[in-house]
Parts: C-alpha cells; sequence; structure tokens
C-alpha cells in the first residue's frame, strides 16, 4: 500500500499538549530575546528544552469527557 491512513480527531484534543509547550517556548524565551542569528535562536531553544527536561511534568487533563461531547 502506498498510503497509510490515519485517523485525526476532529476535536483536535490530542494536540493541545503540544500547542501549550510550543505557546510556552514562544512567550517565555523567543519573544522576549532579541537573537544576532540563526545559531543563537537555536541555541536559545536547545537550552529551554534542557532547562524543561530537568523538571518534566506529567500532562493531566481537567476536563470530564462529558463536558467535551
Amino acid at each position: 500500500m502506498r498510503f497509510d491512513p490515519h485517523f485525526t480527531p476532529t476535536s483536535r484534543s490530542w494536540l493541545n499538549p503540544v500547542e501549550c509547550w510550543f505557546r510556552e517556548i514562544a512567550d517565555k524565551r523567543i519573544r522576549r530575546g532579541a537573537f544576532r542569528s540563526v545559531k543563537e535562536l537555536i541555541a536559545t531553544i536547545e537550552d529551554h528544552i534542557e532547562k524543561h527536561n530537568d523538571n518534566p511534568q506529567s500532562f493531566a487533563w481537567t476536563v470530564k469527557a462529558d463536558a467535551i461531547l
């Protein structure tokens, strides 16, 4: 088979944690900084990832399924 079909939920709730994580990087590191080069930007992002991984936290859903449906 040439193509592999993948189911994507219509609510995209599985993307919310990813979107929140990218928003955190943007709000806390990228928007506050001034970068002279792409290498400096990449170093800042990698530094943020390292600090984030020093104290990882699990994502916990706070909404009941009935409220979503």
